[in-house]
C-alpha cells in the first residue's frame, strides 16, 4: 500500500489554498484529472473524505482542515530540514565540528582557525574542548568530524601531523636545578611529579620517558590541563614535564629534555572508514595546505 508522500501533502495544500481543482492543478503544473485522482487516493489511504465538492469547487471539511494543519507542519519541517542540510553540506559555508585537547586551546587552535578563515571565511566551525578519551569517543560517534590530538590514534583513523612540540622538565623558582641550562631526568629521581592523569596520551609519553631513563618519581598531583600543571609547579608543589610553550608562565624554569622521543606530535585525525562531509573535507584540505604549524 502506497503511503502519503511529501508531494501529496503539497498538492493538498495547494487545493486547500485555491479550493478549486482546476486552479490548484494549474498552480502545481499538473492536470485536473491527475489532481482529482491524487485526492481520491489520499482520501482512501487516510480513510476519510477531506474535501466537499460542489459547483463552486472543493472545500476542506473538518477532517480536511485537520489534515491541512498537519500537512503545513510536516511540509514546513521537511523544507527546513532540506535547507539546514544544504547549509551543513556546503563546503564553503557549511558547518565543521572540531574537537581538540585543552592544551591546544590558546596555541595551535587559533593558528589553524586563522589559516582556514583566510581561505574559507564563510565556513562555520563548532569547537569542542575536551580530554583525549572524550575526543575519540566523539569522533567515533560522529559528534565531532575532526579532532586535534596527540599521539596518533590507533585504528581506522586518518592522520595529518601538524606540529612537533619539544618537551621541557620544569622546576619551581628556587629549585636546585633552576640555575642550570640543561639537566637529565635522572636529576629529579625520587622527587614529587605533577602530571596529567593516566589514560591521557601525554601521560603515556611522560611515563615512557621516565621508564626509558630508568628514573622513579612520586606522582603527587594529577590534573588534565597542562597550563594548570605548570601553575602547580610554579607554586612549588613539584616538578613536571610539559611541552615547551608552557614553560615560564608562572615563573617556572624549563630545562629541555633531550632524550629520544622527547617530543609531542600533534595532528588532525578523523575516521578513515567513512566519508567526511564536504565542509569537513574542505577544512582538512585547507589545514593540510597551511601546515605545519
Amino acid at each position: 500500500m502506497r503511503v502519503v508522500q511529501i508531494e501529496d501533502l503539497r498538492a493538498l495544500l495547494a487545493l486547500g489554498e485555491h479550493e478549486h481543482v482546476t486552479e490548484a492543478a494549474a498552480a502545481l503544473g499538473t492536470t485536473q484529472p491527475t489532481l482529482s485522482r491524487l485526492l481520491a487516493r489520499v482520501e482512501g489511504e487516510l480513510g476519510a473524505r477531506l474535501f466537499e465538492r460542489d459547483a463552486r469547487g472543493a472545500h476542506p471539511n473538518p477532517y480536511g482542515e485537520m489534515v491541512l494543519t498537519a500537512a503545513r507542519d510536516i511540509v514546513g519541517r521537511h523544507d527546513r530540514l532540506r535547507r539546514d542540510l544544504a547549509g551543513l553540506l556546503d563546503p564553503e559555508s557549511g558547518t565543521v565540528r572540531l574537537a581538540f585537547l585543552d592544551s591546544m586551546a590558546t596555541s595551535l587552535v587559533p593558528k589553524i582557525l586563522r589559516a582556514v578563515r583566510r581561505q574559507a571565511p564563510h565556513l562555520r566551525v563548532e569547537l569542542r574542548q575536551e580530554p583525549a578519551h572524550e575526543i575519540m569517543r566523539d569522533v567515533d560517534s560522529g559528534t565531532a568530524e575532526l579532532a586535534l590530538v596527540s599521539p596518533q590514534p590507533e585504528g581506522p583513523y586518518g592522520w595529518l601531523p601538524l606540529q612537533r612540540q619539544g618537551l621541557s622538565l620544569i622546576v619551581p623558582p628556587g629549585h636546585r636545578l633552576a640555575a642550570r641550562r640543561r639537566a637529565r631526568l635522572a636529576d629529579v629521581a625520587g622527587q614529587d611529579l605533577i602530571t596529567v592523569p593516566a589514560g591521557f596520551g601525554f601521560r603515556r609519553l611522560v611515563d615512557d620517558l621516565f621508564a626509558a631513563a630508568g628514573v622513579t618519581v612520586r606522582i603527587v598531583l594529577e590534573i588534565g590541563d597542562l597550563a594548570t600543571v605548570e601553575g602547580l609547579v610554579g607554586a612549588g608543589l613539584g616538578v613536571a614535564v610539559v611541552p615547551d610553550q608552557f614553560v615560564g608562565a608562572t615563573g617556572t624554569h624549563g630545562l629541555p629534555v633531550t632524550a629520544p622521543g622527547a617530543e609531542r606530535v600533534v595532528g588532525l585525525t578523523w575516521r578513515s572508514d567513512r566519508r567526511l562531509t564536504p565542509g569537513a573535507d574542505r577544512f582538512r584540505a585547507l589545514v593540510d595546505q597551511s601546515g605545519p604549524f
